[in-house]
């Protein structure tokens, strides 16, 4: 019965032959991710058996990511244990240098399953969209976690829920441009922010376990603190920097004529889904009678960053098979029904609660049946096991010529 549950088919036949001409194109700038962590990586990736198979890296990487997002959410569910004054216990030292330590693991697992790939003779096309699929969930986890340090701006050292909120769609807005551009482009530009932010992560994970959350209650010069100082980096790379970056990169590719020169509504095509839920979000938020986003912080944040990861893994196979996008998803008619009872409704408290409870509920099961299906048909068209190495040598030749 599972079986048949999982055998639907989400790609249809152009999709899946648009995979077979895939072949992967990146540039990464980064002297970070050039010089410091490649090259670890490099020395790393000798360590594992070559019978380990690169997804199942990518795999337990992202099980790491949401562990350490999965800690702090068991000690700290309403993020206000590092909120003075709260009342709250505070997350134990020892679970903050598993958060690092877990943290860490999830990016250096992230770095080698692509060398681990190249190393076995195992790249497909369904590496790089299991490894970028599984990004676009672990954007939320590894955002809402960052909270938890700082905690609600109870005590004045950090920022409100709305504010937090709408960095949390910053981060979704920097990971859907990067796919939005090689939509255009077909080439990959690996932004500067990863790196930089899971090794910041990591220190900042760690330092608090030694320091504590106080060390981070301080005034800055000008009367700033920890919390919105980070905010303000957050924009001027997301908005400043990254989107300036996209912009260029991509008008460049038409200018150059180097990029898929799609017209005008074909190129902005993948953002129409992303701004909808963008509105329906903030609006629910907004307009909602019973504050819903501070009183189901962590919820909230879950069912927006669920949804977002869908929108994104169909962006991702649509540029990936060089095929159109969506222009709308589907899960959007749900989120919109929702937002309108809650925000025009005569809803409890407790009510719009639990329409929320449902609504992240339906969103999750419509996602992992679709990541499930997508990744079991990809498997039977390229002839490969997800998790293992088959003994006849894994992919075709060229597939493996064609691949990241």
């Amino acid at each position: 019965m599972l079986s048949t549950m999982f055998n639907y088919q989400y790609l249809g036949p152009d999709i899946v032959v648009g995979f077979d001409s895939y072949k992967y194109s990146c540039k990464d700038t980064s002297p970070l991710s050039n010089y410091v962590m490649h090259p670890f990586w490099n020395q790393i990736v000798k360590l594992c058996p070559r019978w380990v198979a690169p997804n199942l890296l990518t795999f337990v990487g992202f099980l790491c990511c949401i562990a350490h997002n999965a800690i702090t959410a068991v000690f700290d569910p309403h993020y206000q244990a590092s909120v003075l004054g709260s009342g709250a216990t505070p997350i134990p030292s020892w679970a903050w240098v598993l958060v690092s330590i877990f943290l860490f693991l999830a990016h250096t697992l992230d770095g080698i399953d692509g060398k681990q790939a190249r190393r076995t003779g195992t790249s497909t096309p369904l590496g790089e969209l299991f490894d970028h699929g599984c990004d676009s969930w672990s954007t939320l986890f590894i955002t809402a976690t960052f909270y938890s340090v700082f905690g609600r701006n109870g005590d004045g050292f950090s920022v409100p829920e709305f504010r937090m909120y709408f960095i949390l769609w910053s981060v979704f807005f920097v990971f859907h441009i990067a796919h939005w551009e090689k939509y255009n482009t077909g080439i990959m530009y690996l932004p500067w922010s990863y790196d930089l932010a899971m090794l910041f992560g990591t220190v900042l994970y760690m330092s608090t376990a030694f320091g504590g959350f106080e060390m981070w209650k301080v005034k800055l010069p000008g009367g700033y603190s920890a919390g919105p100082v980070f905010e303000i980096i957050l924009y001027v790379c997301c908005y400043l920097i990254s989107f300036f970056m996209t912009v260029k990169n991509i008008v460049s590719s038409y200018q150059n004529k180097t990029g898929k020169m799609k017209p005008l509504h074909e190129c902005i095509r993948p953002m129409v889904s992303y701004t909808v839920a963008f509105v329906l979000c903030m609006g629910w938020v907004i307009w909602s009678k019973n504050n819903i986003l501070e009183n189901q912080l962590r919820l909230f944040f879950y069912m927006s960053g669920t949804l977002y990861a869908n929108m994104s893994c169909r962006l991702i196979i649509a540029q990936m098979s060089s095929t159109r996008c969506e222009l709308l998803n589907y899960l959007l008619l749900p989120l919109a029904l929702a937002m309108g009872v809650s925000v025009f409704g005569l809803l409890s408290l407790s009510q719009e609660c639990w329409l929320l409870f449902a609504l992240s509920a339906l969103i999750t099961l419509a996602h992992l049946h679709y990541v499930i299906c997508v990744v079991r048909q990809m498997c039977d068209h390229l002839k490969v096991d997800c998790f293992r190495i088959s003994s006849g040598g894994g992919p075709t030749a060229e597939h493996r010529s064609k691949s990241k």
